[in-house]
């Protein structure tokens, strides 16, 4: 059976709401990741299979199958397909595995996996202005229950014991790992430098705010219940921002001259309750340590998205993980969660976060809306 090999991995910087970012249409942003693919591999776009890209909120800037229109604004070939795909927030890691399981199957010798949102100019929650998503049903079998994240994180935090401290302590930590890995220059190999209409660079991760700390984190109210524990500070940025991963064979990538990063080891996904909705991660980790065999302890660095503080800590405690392996260059928090490009976003840092460390194993894991998760295991390419 053939393997599935990343042989690069690149990002934007993530744009805060309204900030650097908000001038840029969501293809003309991903035209710029799949630019900076063929310019650091060389590759002939001409020979990529596919495009799969992910997005969450299609419509208007982000509609009508953005990614095959990412592949007319980079200039490529016409004859290059795209599709746009959409598991929630889950969406551009869900791109990932469906890249590396048709490599897997051998119907793709060199595919494209990736994702945009640019939430800044497609607000959150802007595809249910005319219509109810989730039908009579549903809101039947869960007795009419408004379906929201962030109660399920007040949920999650209740569930697991998460005292308002323990999540600003949280949040102020992401900012201080954010903040390191940014100094140290961790980022840089990775990020392609978005070209502004004022003609300057957009060059780093924009979320980002120093000296936050728990004390500042306090004076925050909370959000979706008064004598809630989650708040602004504690959950993931609105923001935006693109990431793209070039995936293949390891016989195609030592044809052209390309050098594997990492290889896709195994994936999973699972469904959890829809209520508390973001605890998704736990099973679908438990599922894909089971498929593999290699335990957690094995593992040198997860990567659990941030979309609230909770969610990274309740699997955390669960799975008995290190809390010094997990994100370990900080998270959606500090930098931001732009939507469908955050799997591939995350997968961007985690594939040079393992090659800079020598890490053999790396893991993902994405809660989603709708009480669904991604999981999956990379290990380090020899």
């Amino acid at each position: 059976m053939p393997e599935a090999v990343i042989v690069e991995a690149v990002r934007t910087p993530i744009g805060k709401r309204n900030g650097a970012l908000a001038g840029v249409h969501a293809v003309d942003l991903s035209a710029l990741v799949l630019t900076a693919l063929v310019e650091r591999t060389g590759v002939d776009p001409a020979t990529v299979d596919d495009v799969i890209w992910g997005c969450v909120s299609q419509v208007g800037d982000q509609s009508s199958n953005i990614g095959r229109y990412a592949v007319l604004a980079a200039g490529w070939p016409e004859t290059v397909p795209g599709i746009t795909v959409n598991r929630a927030c889950g969406s551009s890691q869900a791109a990932l595995e469906q890249a590396a399981h048709g490599v897997i199957a051998g119907q793709y010798d060199l595919v494209v996996a990736g994702g945009v949102e640019t939430m800044s100019r497609v607000p959150l929650g802007v595809t249910r202005t005319t219509g109810q998503p989730y039908g009579p049903r549903v809101l039947a079998r869960y007795d009419n229950f408004e379906f929201n994240q962030g109660t399920g994180a007040e949920l999650i935090s209740r569930k697991w014991g998460l005292s308002r401290h323990t999540l600003d302590a949280y949040a102020s930590a992401s900012h201080a790992r954010a903040a390191a890995a940014i100094d140290s220059g961790a980022f840089d190999d990775q990020l392609v430098p978005v070209p502004l209409d004022n003609g300057e660079t957009f060059h780093t991760d924009e979320g980002l705010r120093r000296g936050t700390s728990p004390e500042t984190l306090a004076k925050l109210k909370p959000s979706f219940a008064e004598d809630g524990v989650i708040h602004a500070g504690n959950s993931s940025q609105i923001s935006d921002g693109a990431a793209a991963l070039l995936v293949t064979t390891p016989e195609k990538a030592r044809e052209l001259g390309l050098t594997p990063l990492v290889r896709y080891r195994a994936g999973a996904v699972s469904g959890a309750d829809p209520i508390m909705m973001l605890t998704g991660p736990i099973p679908a980790t438990e599922k894909l340590l089971e498929r593999t065999g290699v335990s957690l302890d094995e593992i040198g660095a997860y990567e659990v998205n941030e979309a609230f503080a909770p969610v990274p800590l309740a699997w955390a405690t669960e799975l008995g993980a290190d809390p010094a392996r997990l994100n370990p260059l900080g998270g959606a928090i500090a930098v931001g969660h732009p939507l469908g490009a955050s799997g591939a976003i995350l997968m961007t840092r985690l594939v040079h976060h393992m090659r800079a460390h020598g890490l053999r194993y790396g893991l993902q894991t994405m809660c989603e809306g709708g009480g669904t998760a991604n999981a999956t295991l990379l290990e380090l390419a020899a």
